[in-house]
């Protein structure tokens, strides 16, 4: 306790967001290498060799789950709380998860709708009864890994650098750090979807300004994403015809990667705005 302490007087004193962001991040990491170096062992995954999914899940797993405790520790100084970082466990959070899954999902299929009438795509309705294996799971797990990185890069990061900067400083910086992240586990599919990336990042800071600060909007839009293409893609459900240019359907199949997934992006920041002007809790 001694130790938090100290730590906390130090942390209040720091100026610059920067710092603390870096910080932070140096810390999470400093935390997980032990944990990475083990599990890299036993899963016989050598760095920098690209993850395969079952190596991938354990890792990404294992870090998220230290990712709480640091910002726990951080919360416990007077000037941090989880409320700063847009997290208020209430009836309010649970609605605007519920409202941002269904967007989520719906806007997913309206984009595949769209590439099947242009004759891009084609479907497998043989493959639906395979869902139901992985339904849950995938569900789980992209509820937890969609809430802590909505409360690490729409909350405290937010947060660090709205004391510094303008609005729009901050949902850069924050939606810069959240594309660039995300090289570490596979840069090669990760670089082509850095734009997409990048747009994600502010269109989730902007689900949060619509829910008055919160970040449960922005966490049902990530879980819904997260969801419905991984059982898309799990149960192959859909399959891409040849000759169709990958600036169109995104390269090696990464929605974010392509044109019509930057197009789903859009069209979700238009509507949050829309809704903004209509609904009054939102």
């Amino acid at each position: 306790m001694q130790l938090l302490q100290e730590f906390g007087q130090f942390w209040l004193k720091i100026p610059n967001p920067w710092l603390k962001v870096g910080l932070f991040f140096l810390i999470w990491l400093t935390f997980w290498s032990p944990v990475a170096y083990y599990l890299g062992k036993k899963l016989q995954w050598h760095f920098p060799t690209p993850l395969k999914v079952e190596q991938k899940i354990p890792l990404v797993i294992s870090l998220y789950l230290i990712a709480p405790f640091i910002l726990w520790g951080i919360t416990q100084f007077k000037e941090e709380s989880w409320l700063n970082y847009g997290l208020q466990w209430n009836l309010n959070l649970f609605s605007s998860l519920i409202f941002g899954f269904l967007i989520g999902i719906i806007g997913i299929i309206i984009t595949f709708g769209l590439q099947f009438l242009w004759q891009w795509i084609e479907w497998h309705p043989e493959n639906l009864s395979k869902i139901k294996e992985f339904i849950l799971p995938v569900f789980l797990l992209g509820l937890t890994i969609s809430l802590i990185e909505e409360i690490i890069f729409r909350g405290f990061l937010i947060y660090q650098f709205s004391q510094s900067f303008s609005l729009l400083y901050t949902a850069i910086f924050s939606s810069l750090i959240f594309a660039l992240l995300h090289l570490i586990w596979d840069y090669k599919t990760a670089f082509p979807q850095l734009p997409g990336l990048f747009l994600m990042g502010l269109i989730l800071v902007l689900a949060r300004l619509v829910d008055h600060n919160m970040i449960g909007l922005a966490w049902g839009l990530h879980t819904g994403w997260i969801w419905i293409l991984t059982c898309i893609d799990s149960a192959k459900l859909i399959s891409y015809k040849p000759k169709i240019s990958p600036y169109l359907i995104g390269f090696d199949h990464q929605p974010l990667a392509g044109l019509t997934g930057i197009f789903c992006l859009i069209m979700t920041g238009f509507f949050l705005y829309f809704i903004r002007q209509i609904i009054p809790h939102f």
